[in-house]
């Protein structure tokens, strides 16, 4: 387990290399000038010549991604130009907004996944069993933007049972109560696709263990259904946890509609807003920071498959 442990390891640290290429290469092929953006059409030349000098765009692309990579080994983020803030003081409280999103999502996306697909797997030619695909296919394929603003209209606009936006009311209690009812409705928006996807993955997943030779061994034995439907569901789980983990990642890079259409103060609109600032240092980090965070779900993915599955850490 150690060997396969270093070995993920070392692989991990070339990705975030390469990470680290792909962002800043991103960031600087955006269209669009920043220092237009920051000073605006009409500034003298002399101050934006300052302003070039000072964000270091005069200087080549590779000695910028040098000096840039210098930095993030120093755990310096640098500045943002629009906020006048360090980048980092930016993104942590972000991050905590957007992991709570997030976390509130996953719960949905796991709860919902595990129920859809196991009754479509265990009841396929029951109308229940065709009511948990159907509803999984129309997850997977509702639009996430539609959906938001399809549940803002009917629980925030029409029926006034729920906010439609923030993360706290501006009169009145701000408490646990107050903020779990701001959270119900991005969260759900933010689960649906996800949602859908782990119904299918987990469903076939189960069927196929479930209608296998082992499962038909298992009763043969004399185990009871729900004897068999506990190892079926074990023998099930390492794609349970491979789906929910790609879905863990995607929930974290992935709300960017979500947290803007819902006021929601993350990292996703964060970002957005430093895109329209042409902020580069605050976009640089706070796409970093998602993708070292995608490259370490992925590190944990693996290290619990193969906690799981004894196969994997002898597989070359």
């Amino acid at each position: 387990m150690r060997r396969y442990l270093l070995r993920r390891l070392l692989l991990a640290v070339p990705t975030v290399l390469g990470v680290t290429l792909v962002v800043f290469l991103t960031a600087t092929l955006v269209p669009g000038d920043p220092v237009t953006a920051l000073l605006g059409p009409g500034a003298p030349p002399a101050a934006r010549e300052e302003l070039t000098e000072r964000l270091g765009l005069g200087e080549p692309a590779p000695v910028r991604y040098a000096v840039w990579l210098g930095h993030l080994l120093r755990f310096d983020l640098g500045d943002s130009v629009s906020a006048q803030r360090p980048v980092a003081e930016l993104l942590l409280p972000a991050a905590g907004q957007t992991l709570l999103l997030a976390a509130a999502a996953f719960v949905l996306v796991v709860a919902g996944g595990v129920l859809l697909g196991t009754v479509a797997a265990l009841r396929p030619r029951t109308a229940r069993g065709r009511l948990a695909r159907g509803l999984g296919t129309l997850a997977v394929s509702a639009p996430q933007y539609s959906v938001a603003l399809l549940l803002i209209a009917v629980f925030a606009v029409w029926l006034r049972w729920l906010p439609p936006g923030g993360t706290h009311d501006v009169l009145g209690s701000s408490g646990a109560l107050d903020r779990l009812r701001h959270l119900v409705l991005p969260a759900v928006a933010a689960a649906l696709v996800p949602m859908g996807l782990t119904a299918r993955v987990f469903g076939a997943a189960l069927a196929a263990v479930h209608t296998s030779d082992l499962a038909d061994g298992l009763r043969a034995r004399g185990l009871g259904r729900a004897a068999v439907l506990r190892h079926s569901l074990h023998n099930a789980s390492p794609a349970l946890l491979t789906i929910g983990g790609l879905q863990l990642a995607y929930l974290l890079e992935g709300v960017v509609f979500v947290e803007t259409l819902f006021s929601w103060p993350g990292l996703g609109r964060l970002l957005y807003d430093a895109l329209t600032a042409r902020d580069l240092a605050l976009v640089q980090g706070g796409v970093l920071l998602v993708a070292v965070a995608f490259v370490g779900i992925n590190l944990l993915v693996d290290t619990a498959h193969a906690l799981i599955d004894p196969r994997v850490r002898t597989a070359r």
